[in-house]
């Protein structure tokens, strides 16, 4: 098997892949959070709740900041807008395919039926 370099997009899959730090994206997307309110969120410790967002940073999908003695959390909307474009185009390629598919079948059923007519 083929080993490729970790690229971002295999960064920001890997964090979406948890629940918790899917949840905290979500609740970033109703604003900014401190480190300490989103622990408190989650029931988790300060501890466990830093290194969820330490991935969801080193993905390059949020953003910290420290302002005085709390860090503050955002959303890095340049990362997700990336894999979104990635899911995008997967998504219109899989549309375009099962669309093809319609037809055929489409086609198949018309055929059937004019067959069936022809026995009878």
């Amino acid at each position: 098997m083929v080993q490729y370099p970790p690229s971002d997009l295999d960064a920001a899959f890997a964090a979406l892949a948890d629940g918790t730090r899917r949840g905290v994206l979500e609740q970033l997307g109703r604003g900014e959070s401190s480190i300490t309110d989103l622990a408190e969120q989650f029931h988790m410790t300060l501890t466990g709740m830093r290194k969820h967002v330490g991935v969801l940073e080193d993905a390059g999908l949020v953003v910290t900041e420290k302002v005085g003695r709390v860090r503050h959390c955002r959303i890095s909307s340049r990362r997700l807008d990336e894999v979104s474009s990635w899911i995008d185009h997967y998504h219109q390629l899989w549309d375009e395919r099962f669309s093809e598919l319609d037809k055929v079948i489409e086609t198949l059923k018309q055929k059937e039926q004019r067959d069936g007519r022809k026995q009878h």
